[in-house]
């Protein structure tokens, strides 16, 4: 295939999601509205509506779920030319609850055997990722089998001996992994790949054993990281960076949460993009923040994720 230069491009799952109309118990909702989900696919979704040149890889079934997520990357100007249609398996799908009280809303996943759970090595096209100045890899693609593991630590490799950067979201799923020790291994040994590692201060507990920011960032810059920012909720973000460099980036106040999910994929559509384009890094936390306020406000993973107009001046 003739490649073309991609400013990033990411591994993982897509799948339908189904959002109820009626707020409660899901057991209960009668009507729900389709719309795409999927972590590394949200931030593709919403670094290519900012203008940047995004490739997604990953493997959907032969089915109408599948021609939903490639009408959907086609619609939102994702590359997607190294998505495989694999018609042994199924593409994933989810329902979600509709809540009205900020909380966050209840999830059940139909994904075991999916199509994307079959990814591996074989599936790193040399030549595309070489064609790529970043890699952004998430938890969840490592979670979903041994094999998606394998090609996720197989890209960090490659990527980073390229002189590639590499950014790293954990986006734990512990019910994802037979335990959450294997978790905490795998995700850190990805993680001493990336220069730019994005934990939630919950995550970071639970991945470093330890709960102040500071802590959890030197815990990863010491294996290598050049920067850790850290997602800190009401109080926004702090960071430190191998240079020693660190602060507090405060929050953007939102009056009315619709959605908490997709807020962490926002934040690293921000902040990757702010750091590409040269922008410091509390620069850079500050456009997270902004963009993962405006995805909280709206119900759906993706549909908050601004275009470059609507960013304004961050």
């Amino acid at each position: 295939m003739t490649q073309k230069t991609l400013d990033v491009v990411t591994i993982g799952e897509a799948m339908a999601m189904f959002i109820a109309q009626q707020t409660g118990d899901l057991a209960a909702a009668e009507g729900f509205i389709k719309r795409i989900a999927g972590a590394e696919l949200n931030v593709a979704i919403g670094l290519a509506r900012l203008g940047l040149n995004v490739g997604w890889v990953s493997r959907v079934g032969d089915d109408s779920f599948g021609r939903f997520t490639l009408q959907q990357l086609e619609k939102e100007g994702v590359d997607h030319r190294c998505v495989t249609t694999d018609a042994r398996y199924r593409t994933g799908f989810q329902l979600k609850s509709r809540v009205d009280d900020g909380s966050d809303p209840e999830v059940e996943y139909f994904r075991k055997g999916s199509a994307a759970s079959h990814l591996s090595p074989d599936d790193f096209n040399d030549d595309y990722f070489g064609h790529a100045r970043h890699l952004h890899l998430s938890g969840v693609a490592a979670a979903i089998s041994d094999t998606s593991l394998q090609l996720a630590q197989h890209a960090a490799k490659e990527m980073r001996a390229r002189g590639k950067t590499i950014s790293f979201d954990p986006n734990l799923r512990p019910v994802l992994w037979r335990s959450e020790e294997e978790m905490r291994k795998q995700l850190n040994h990805l993680a001493e790949y990336a220069d730019w590692v994005l934990p939630g201060e919950k995550e970071g507990l639970i991945l470093t054993g330890f709960s102040q920011p500071e802590a959890i960032a030197d815990f990863y810059l010491d294996k290598g990281v050049k920067a850790v920012v850290i997602k800190t909720g009401g109080d926004g973000a702090w960071y430190k960076t191998a240079s020693g460099e660190q602060g507090q980036v405060a929050p953007i106040h939102v009056a009315n949460v619709v959605d908490t999910v997709g807020a962490g994929d926002g934040f690293a559509v921000g902040l990757i993009s702010a750091l590409l384009e040269g922008k410091t890094l509390p620069q850079a936390i500050l456009r997270g923040n902004k963009i993962g306020s405006l995805a909280i406000q709206v119900a759906g993973d993706s549909e908050g994720l601004p275009t470059r107009a609507a960013l304004g001046d961050y």
